[in-house]
């Protein structure tokens, strides 16, 4: 998927779940390899169903794929996904840096040309 053909709710969803400490270091547990929900879970000072809930919205926001393995969930992070995330914020950072060089241009255009008013060239 291209990041123009990602939209405003996929992205803010992909946000959602970045903004969240636990899910990000839920991520970065999950970069090594694959792992249970059952392990993850007890590797923080929370239930197990606040954990599991953690993975929900990770896997709702496409960061991670969860399969079963007989009576084990198994989380992987999608790398894709980490992709999207970073094309979203590349295209932010264009949008704002032709902004800035664009209002830069028109401030050294207008330095240039139109002295302040009240002041003699």
């Amino acid at each position: 998927m291209v990041v123009d053909e990602l939209t405003d709710e996929v992205v803010d969803e992909l946000f959602h779940a970045l903004a969240d400490a636990t899910r990000r270091d839920i991520l970065r547990r999950c970069l090594a390899g694959e792992m249970s929900v059952s392990g993850l879970a007890a590797q923080y000072p929370m239930s197990f169903a606040a954990v599991q809930k953690h993975v929900v919205v990770l896997e709702r926001a496409g960061l991670v794929t969860k399969e079963r393995h007989g009576r084990e969930q198994r989380v992987r992070t999608d790398p894709e996904a980490l992709r999207k995330a970073k094309l979203a914020l590349d295209q932010l950072e264009a949008t704002w840096r032709g902004r800035i060089d664009r209002m830069s241009a028109l401030l050294a255009e207008d330095s240039g040309h139109n002295p302040p008013k009240g002041t003699k060239s």
